[in-house]
């Protein structure tokens, strides 16, 4: 059985560099499978790394639509996973939703909204958020200057922990308007990232995140987009490119997407009102 909280392994490798030949001891990233319970019914089952799996088990919810408040979750806890003598490994997480909260249907054939990664063509999947969605994130009159998102990735960056020791991971960050850090979360999947983000923000009663910055470390795809509008975030910033249907998503919520962020270099693909340009 594992420790919790276990984020990275030892192994030994052949270390190749410039001719010379050798081993070393490598550290790696750790990624397992974690189940997730839904008043004791399996759920889905995700790839990610240990660690904060509370929070990404309730941003999981948030962004599925099920819970969208603290109160919303009743408790959450690691039960026993499926080892023949019923230990705990800390890979099965159970949440127990409060009375009154609709419960959604499961099935083998999972009947959540299935994002575009799985298939569903752009506009169901634009259908099925618009749907979703609790707050109106057009109306945010957050604004943030240049100078603030310029800051954005050396900020996320020197919050990355295990990616100096790994270089394996991705991050999401949550910022207020001036660039300070309220949480940043690593994991080996980006969009677990964000789910573990949201889901401290869930725990912690501060849904809908008005007025803040959601920093991504890597591309801004259509799912990632989806997390922030149901977490209610005006602002994504993503230091690579979007996708098409990124970009379509953040113009029909009225999140301002920006995206090559890279020292002074942007591109702003939606409203672009909200950027604070130099000289304004």
């Amino acid at each position: 059985m594992r420790a919790v909280g276990r984020v990275t392994v030892r192994d030994r490798v052949l270390r190749i560099r410039d001719g010379a030949v050798g081993e070393r001891v490598d550290t790696l990233v750790a990624e397992e499978p974690m189940e997730i319970r839904l008043n004791g019914r399996p759920l889905t089952i995700t790839m990610r790394t240990p660690g904060h799996d509370f929070d990404l088990a309730a941003g999981f919810l948030v962004g599925e639509g099920v819970a969208s408040a603290a109160d919303d979750v009743r408790a959450v806890r690691y039960c026993a996973g499926a080892t023949e003598d019923g230990s705990n490994t800390f890979n099965v997480v159970d949440v127990g939703l409060a009375p009154g909260v609709p419960v959604p249907e499961t099935s083998l054939e999972r009947n959540f909204y299935t994002t575009s990664s799985c298939g569903l063509c752009g506009k169901a999947s634009l259908d099925a958020v618009r749907l979703q969605a609790r707050w109106d994130v057009a109306d945010d009159p957050v604004r943030v200057s240049t100078a603030t998102l310029s800051a954005l990735p050396d900020a996320l960056r020197g919050e990355q922990k295990v990616f100096d020791r790994t270089g394996g991971l991705h991050a999401a960050g949550l910022f207020d308007a001036q660039g300070a850090p309220l949480v940043v979360r690593e994991d080996v999947g980006r969009h677990n990232a964000v789910d573990k983000a949201v889901g401290w923000a869930l725990r912690e009663g501060a849904l809908p995140l008005g007025g803040t910055v959601l920093a991504l470390s890597g591309r801004a795809s259509f799912e990632l987009v989806q997390k922030a509008w149901m977490a209610g975030i005006p602002v994504i910033t993503a230091v690579s490119a979007p996708s098409s249907l990124a970009v379509e998503l953040a113009r029909e919520a009225g999140i301002t997407l920006v995206g090559f962020l890279r020292g002074t270099s942007m591109n702003v693909y939606s409203a672009t009102h909200r950027v604070v340009l130099p000289g304004d």
